[in-house]
């Protein structure tokens, strides 16, 4: 009787997993379950593999983990597009209005004013994915030649897509965009950086 108890047990631990190595409370007690319910003593399952302490994230040999100039540019090309598409169409609607106020409400006054709308739309809509394309491929370009990947390199790809795209209106305009291109491009860096700065300041000042 005794030794057919000890084999049911025997036979009702395997069919719950705990015919192998169980674990005490004691090698439970340490594993942070924070959200989780406590473990059963029947689950034949180390609970030291539940701990992520790394990242839960495979990426390839190499690579790096935060995206590139090239992996950037789309987000910044579409997001340029939809930010001048928004802008020029709020911008058409104002000057739709303004241009048809003496007119009565009308079919023809409401023609005007959506063509006044998809004109501006898509002309600023084209003016700043123009100028996202330019820089992402100066940025891209920079970044491969120098290897690296910093401030300098935004500072030096705005500069030359503003010297770029207005490089129809002579040096002089060239001058003018580089200038445009520097000083935006400038502002964002500082932005960028100004936590970092105030950090150091601080430090140096101590």
């Amino acid at each position: 009787m005794e030794g057919g108890g000890n084999s049911k047990g025997t036979g009702l631990g395997g069919l719950f997993g705990a015919g192998g190595a169980g674990y005490s409370h004691a090698d439970l007690a340490g594993v942070p379950l924070t959200g989780m319910s406590p473990l059963s003593p029947y689950l034949n399952l180390d609970p030291r593999y539940l701990v992520q302490d790394t990242d839960e994230f495979i990426l390839p040999t190499g690579a790096n983990k935060t995206r590139g100039r090239f992996e950037l540019a789309f987000f910044t090309i579409g997001g340029c597009c939809m930010t001048g598409a928004a802008f020029g169409a709020l911008n058409g609607l104002r000057l739709g209005l303004k241009e048809t106020q003496n007119m009565a409400w009308s079919k023809p006054r409401n023609v005007q004013i959506l063509n006044m709308v998809t004109r501006q739309g898509a002309l600023w809509a084209n003016t700043l994915g123009s100028l996202a394309l330019l820089y992402s491929a100066f940025g891209v370009i920079i970044e491969k030649t120098r290897g690296a990947e910093d401030d300098l390199n935004t500072i030096a790809a705005g500069t030359l897509t503003g010297m770029l795209y207005k490089s129809t209106g002579g040096m002089r305009g060239i001058a003018r965009g580089g200038i445009a291109g520097l000083t935006l491009t400038g502002l964002y860096a500082l932005y960028n950086n100004w936590e970092h700065m105030k950090g150091s300041i601080a430090r140096q000042s101590l």
